[in-house]
């Protein structure tokens, strides 16, 4: 797909970042409303939000949700996935919480890893299976913890179950015959598909079209500049469809070439409305962000518009760890300040500062009042108060 700079719009990092912060509702306060529906409308917009189960803080799906809406309460995730059922779980990049109106471009994925099986879940024997099915079907939605009478067997990988019946539920879950109904901490409650939403059936499945169409959608809209690589994060085999529907809509005029100042031969695109609107000057929020947030999981990216190299460490040896086992990036304005390595402790009700890292030039004393009213803020949310 060839591209000079007199076909494409020129456009500054500054600017670039706007767009992004902007598309990430990162540049307003309270964005998506108050209340559990607040919850439903992040996800819906953001198109999926990470879940991770590491908890030195709270975890990254609840934190990438609050720092969002900032009434934002665990709950809240937690009717919009077993009460309201307008949030399902199922893989994206990574295990993630997804609009249930998005369902039907996962059906394909599903339905491939119930014919092929799951790489991961090779070992699942079809008496487990059957077992694990049977367990649902007839006695309701349950947790591995309502297993007794699994034999442990030694792990595939570091991050496997020894526990077979786990596996095998873990594989109905990825061939969408479970979805995961409610959420305990990590602990998660399988329920039959059908059942958890009320279904006779399942949707049909997106044609290959309609996803690479959705999958740039989703793009556009929670990131307003794209690249192949941001709309694909992970996801190498979808892009030679969006390369195909990037075509279209160019030849169309429904997305503009953009030659985004740094990035050398590396092609961008956007809606030319979102281009083409004057960039309003917008209130310098800060924000303690997860190392999981949208805004940051995607490294290159993050670099290449911020001009900061964000490291996540936690499997580094701590003699190797420049910010920490956990460190969050500061966002304010539209600068990266600081990363900020905490961890809570939820017996002595206090957040720890474990490290402070500045990063660039900005007057840090003017910088550091500001930083920690926002952590005094995030305390209360670690702590639940």
């Amino acid at each position: 797909m060839p591209r000079s700079t007199n076909q494409a719009h020129l456009l500054t990092k500054a600017r670039a970042r706007q767009i992004w912060l902007q598309a990430q509702r990162l540049d307003a306060v309270a964005p998506f409303g108050d209340g559990p529906q607040a919850t439903a409308a992040a996800v819906e917009h953001l198109g999926y939000v990470q879940i991770d189960t590491i908890n030195v803080i709270e975890r990254c799906h609840h934190h990438i949700l609050w720092t969002r809406i900032p009434t934002y309460q665990c709950e809240h995730l937690r009717q919009a996935q077993s009460i309201d059922k307008t949030v399902f779980e199922y893989w994206t990049h990574a295990l993630s919480y997804i609009p249930a109106k998005d369902f039907r471009f996962f059906v394909a994925a599903m339905k491939r890893h119930k014919e092929e099986g799951h790489k991961w879940f090779a070992s699942v024997s079809a008496t487990d299976l059957r077992k694990v099915m049977k367990l649902i079907r007839n006695d309701g939605a349950l947790t591995i913890r309502d297993i007794e009478d699994d034999v442990l067997v030694e792990k595939e990988h570091l991050w496997a179950s020894r526990k077979p019946s786990k596996r095998a539920l873990q594989l109905a879950f990825y061939t969408g015959a479970l979805t995961i109904s409610e959420r305990n901490g990590m602990l998660k409650t399988y329920e039959l598909m059908e059942r958890h939403f009320g279904w006779d059936k399942p949707p049909k499945p997106a044609s290959a079209k309609d996803t690479a169409n959705y999958l740039l959608d989703r793009a556009l809209r929670a990131q307003g500049i794209v690249s192949l690589d941001s709309i694909c994060h992970l996801n190498a085999s979808s892009k030679p469809a969006i390369r195909e529907v990037i075509r279209a809509r160019v030849r169309r005029k429904q997305l503009l070439p953009i030659a985004l100042e740094g990035a050398g031969k590396l092609e961008h695109w956007a809606q030319p409305e979102v281009v083409e609107c004057a960039g309003e000057e917008a209130a310098e929020m800060v924000h303690i962000l997860s190392p999981f947030d949208p805004l940051i999981i995607q490294r290159k990216r993050l670099e290449l518009f911020f001009d900061y190299a964000h490291r996540f460490e936690a499997y580094l040896p701590k003699e190797k760890r420049k910010f920490g086992y956990f460190a969050l990036p500061v966002l304010v304005g539209d600068r990266i300040v600081a990363a900020i390595d905490l961890k809570t402790d939820r017996k002595a009700k206090k957040l720890l500062m474990q490290k402070w890292s500045w990063i660039g030039k900005q007057p840090r004393r003017l910088l550091k009042g500001r930083i920690e009213d926002e952590l005094h803020r995030f305390e209360r949310f670690q702590l639940g108060d």
